[in-house]
């Protein structure tokens, strides 16, 4: 499904009358309303500080963030979207992903930043008790787009779906013509979205960074995927990082010139400046690379003592014959690795400054275990 409303919003159209509904003024009018149209339903669905906790959020969030705004304009990120893209409105159909039902009739709702999309999908599989889908969707999403800064957004506008959610159920509790039982029902569906966006508008100070380390075909992006789904991490993979910033399809393979030490060192830039970003904004982030040398090790771990940002690394291995299976049964993956590259890889050993943030783990036996989340 992220591939699919990737490729959605990748041909949606923008202009700079689309633009302009991006503009801090306009976005933060729909949650002003929500806000007003909802404090008659304090101590019925929500209690007074979910209401006004929450509001202050969004509240600061636009009074400091007035630059990422003007970013995403500048990047061309508001585009004419779905603007309702809950589950009830994705269909699996004869083998293929449908988005139906779009916003047709308000454009403040359909004229929006793609990442307001996503987070109607990604707070509907949370309310429905599935946020590790929500994760594989999201990660899907913005490996595709490569659209990692804009999910600086998503706490704002993930709290923003769940309560619109919840201001349109407590709306029942106010017609005469709902019985008292399903009024009763209601209110607790209602309070549950208050919650759910509430919830989002508490993000931790600072989140964490956790490195994959290993040869090719050692199970990193395995491993990095299950960390992100069961923490509710940012999985950033290398080999996607790279073909972005060389302007390759996700789905071609890259030439010699990918592969230069040049893009390499690009490429590692690109992952801790993303990491760093998002991480100081309380995400958790997996930098999925094999950083087999000390010297693109190093400037991570001093960035991140630097910051008191909590760092681990998860150094994945494998016996030589598996790491060769691997590679020779690896097909429609965004990794261009081949098992005749083995020979020239080599894990430089972890210094003993190192070892203290290092677990292995054998990717052939029970790994899972030895996670630390």
């Amino acid at each position: 499904m992220g591939k699919i409303v990737a490729k959605f919003h990748q041909t949606a159209a923008t202009n700079d009358y689309i633009l302009s509904f991006g503009k801090v003024e306009n976005v933060r009018q729909a949650f002003d309303e929500n806000y007003q149209q909802t404090a008659g339903y304090i101590g019925r669905a929500q209690t007074a500080s979910q209401f006004k906790e929450t509001q202050a959020y969004t509240d600061h969030f636009f009074a400091t963030r007035m630059d990422l705004f003007e970013q995403r304009i500048a990047q061309k990120w508001i585009k004419e979207c779905h603007g309702d893209l809950h589950l009830r409105n994705i269909a699996f159909w004869k083998d293929q992903v449908l988005l139906f039902d779009c916003i047709e009739f308000n454009e403040p709702f359909r004229f929006v930043d793609v990442m307001y999309d996503i987070a109607f999908a990604v707070m509907d599989l949370d309310a429905r008790s599935h946020a590790d889908l929500g994760n594989i969707f999201l990660n899907t999403y913005v490996e595709q787009t490569g659209d990692w800064e804009g999910l600086q957004l998503l706490p704002l506008y993930l709290s923003r779906q769940a309560y619109v959610r919840a201001k349109v159920t407590s709306f029942l509790l106010d017609d005469p013509n709902i019985p008292a039982a399903d009024q009763e029902q209601a209110a607790k569906v209602a309070a549950n979205y208050y919650y759910l966006a509430w919830k989002y508008t508490q993000v931790p100070a600072v989140g964490k960074i956790i490195l994959m380390a290993g040869l090719s075909g050692s199970g990193k992006s395995t491993v990095g995927r299950y960390i992100a789904k069961t923490d509710q991490a940012i999985h950033l993979r290398s080999d996607a990082v790279r073909k972005h910033l060389g302007g390759v399809p996700l789905d071609q393979k890259g030439g010699a010139d990918l592969y230069t030490p040049e893009m390499t060192k690009k490429t590692y830039d690109r992952l801790l400046e993303l990491g760093l970003l998002l991480a100081k904004q309380g995400f958790t982030l997996v930098l999925d690379a094999k950083f087999d040398r000390q010297a693109l090790r190093a400037p991570v771990i001093a960035a991140a003592q630097e910051q008191n940002i909590p760092l681990h690394i998860y150094h994945c291995t494998a016996p030589l014959e598996v790491l060769v299976d691997r590679l020779n049964h690896r097909v429609g993956d965004v990794a261009d690795a081949t098992a005749d590259l083995l020979p020239q890889q080599q894990l430089e050993p972890f210094t003993p400054k190192e070892q203290s943030l290092v677990t292995t783990l054998d990717t052939t036996k029970d790994w899972k275990s030895s996670i630390i989340l």
